[in-house]
């Protein structure tokens, strides 16, 4: 797993903050470890003040969910693009 970024560190103390317990904030911050996972679960944070163990472990899953969904489709756009390539100019481009 890739370090924690800072705003993955503010997801982490303002879970801290709120009282979750140190495992569930390292587990949830360890998972959610990009600027994009870490701001979408503040957001979602920052709309309830007391949710239970259970929803934000949901919520985590959920964001990985969307975002590995994201990257199969960028693959995808990517291959797209090269099949595209193949087809107007042939199999000799780099």
């Amino acid at each position: 797993m890739k370090p924690r970024t800072e705003i993955s560190m503010q997801l982490y103390n303002l879970m801290m903050e709120r009282g979750y317990p140190e495992n569930l904030c390292d587990l949830v911050t360890r998972n959610l470890n990009t600027d994009y996972t870490a701001t979408r679960m503040i957001g979602y944070l920052s709309h309830y003040s007391d949710l239970p163990d259970v929803e934000v472990v949901d919520e985590m899953l959920a964001i990985l969910s969307d975002r590995n969904e994201l990257i199969k489709k960028k693959e995808s756009e990517q291959a797209q693009t090269r099949i595209s390539e193949i087809y107007r100019f042939g199999l000799d481009i780099k």
